[in-house]
């Protein structure tokens, strides 16, 4: 289960940081992340983080937020800084390829989402 949290109304120009954390006996993590969903629009991704800390971020995003993670932790973090109106989304936490101990399920798995909103 993935437990997302830190959204909120923030004025533009302004900084947030999400948190998301992997519960239960987890032995690893292959990739974390976080996608958003704008009304009207796709998902997208925003930014993602190997387990190696190799990061990917949206052309969007890019000098404006850094995604981190904790891997004792099961943690990925987004601090979200210079915020714009267009950031306004539903932001999702991801996790790709987790094992619980030696069995390992591959696939994505979903946090709920937290509401981000930048007013101008």
């Amino acid at each position: 289960q993935l437990q997302a949290s830190g959204g909120g109304l923030v004025q533009a120009g302004g900084s947030l940081r999400l948190s998301c954390a992997a519960s239960g006996s987890i032995y690893s993590i292959n990739s974390m992340g976080w996608y958003r969903q704008a009304p009207g629009k796709q998902r997208e991704l925003v930014a993602a983080i190997t387990s190696r800390r190799r990061v990917n971020y949206a052309d969007s995003v890019k000098g404006r937020f850094t995604i981190s993670r904790d891997n004792a932790k099961n943690t990925v973090y987004l601090q979200m800084n210079s915020l714009k109106p267009e950031d306004t989304a539903v932001y999702y936490c991801n996790a790709e390829d987790i094992c619980y101990g030696s069995v390992c399920t591959n696939g994505d798995f979903w946090g709920q989402g937290t509401q981000v909103t930048v007013s101008s």
